[in-house]
């Protein structure tokens, strides 16, 4: 089975408190100790000097061992609670996922 490596970029809606920001970065960050399947994960506010990032302020990777763990992910009830406290402060998101080739 191949790795998939999912990357998503979050912008946080304009006013949402520092506080709730960190809430949900604090959430998102339980996600792969309440979730099998999950290699690895890592995320950061958006650092980069180039000013390409289109206003996102904030992205984070997971790696899962499979796709069938990816879609387990993505309806497991810890995921689901996480987008709930989340989306209502999110102006906008992005998410690609592939498999190293």
């Amino acid at each position: 089975m191949s790795a998939v490596h999912h990357i998503a970029f979050l912008k946080f809606k304009p006013g949402t408190p520092e506080v709730k920001a960190a809430e949900i970065i604090s959430e998102l960050g339980r996600l792969p100790r309440l979730i099998g399947g999950i290699r690895d994960f890592s995320i950061g506010a958006n650092n980069s000097p180039q000013g390409l990032n289109q206003g996102y302020t904030h992205a984070f990777t997971m790696i899962f061992e499979s796709a069938a763990a990816r879609d387990a992910y993505l309806v497991h009830p810890a995921h689901l609670a996480f987008e709930r406290l989340a989306l209502p402060h999110v102006a906008a998101v992005a998410v690609v996922d592939y498999s190293p080739e």
